[in-house]
């Protein structure tokens, strides 16, 4: 895993050094869009969009968002202590073949985080925003930032950026959602912007 943004993507942890990666396997019965399908395939942005975690805690959660992040070409960034091992079983299971394709940098906390991106836009997913997610016009290498799983983002990032705060709607009643579930809806809707 990268511990700046000026480093080469990591070799993945069960992968032996020096073999290069495979091929990355599609689901039986898939097809991947052919080149004249330019409306089926997700453009990468330059710079690209950014998926940051802070303090995940639940192996397959990064793995999924993982999967998610190389399905729209984004790095992902976690921040702050991880409590699990980059080649935990059921992180590998989630990520599938997809672990290798997505850049990965680890930043020691969130000043760290904010240092090296001080020119880029923060979007904070919280359901303590007054901002809705669909009223927020993307750019590119825009960053996307989650809490943990437990308790979302620390309150002390929420109340010192009030504005960059925004909220996924539901129905009222409903508290939250699973933390990639999020990071699905917030990065496509993203996607689906940049792409116009």
């Amino acid at each position: 895993m990268k511990q700046s943004p000026n480093q080469p993507p990591s070799q993945p942890a069960n992968q032996p050094p020096g073999q290069a990666p495979e091929e990355p396997r599609i689901m039986r019965g898939a097809t991947l869009p052919g080149d004249d399908r330019d409306d089926l395939a997700w453009p990468i942005g330059d710079p690209p969009l950014g998926i940051v975690m802070v303090e995940p805690r639940i192996p397959p959660n990064v793995g999924a968002a993982s999967r998610i992040c190389a399905a729209i070409g984004a790095p992902l960034h976690l921040v702050g202590k991880l409590t699990y091992r980059e080649d935990h079983p059921a992180r590998r299971r989630a990520g599938l073949d997809y672990w290798h394709l997505v850049e990965k940098i680890h930043h020691a906390d969130w000043a760290a985080l904010r240092s090296a991106f001080p020119d880029r836009r923060f979007h904070l997913l919280s359901v303590y925003a007054e901002r809705s997610l669909y009223d927020v016009r993307f750019t590119p290498g825009d960053l996307l930032v989650f809490g943990s799983e437990d308790d979302g983002l620390p309150a002390t990032i929420t109340s010192a950026y009030p504005d960059e705060c925004v909220r996924i709607p539901m129905v009222r009643g409903v508290r939250s959602l699973n933390v990639t579930s999020s990071v699905a809806i917030a990065a496509f809707e993203a996607a689906r912007q940049l792409r116009k």
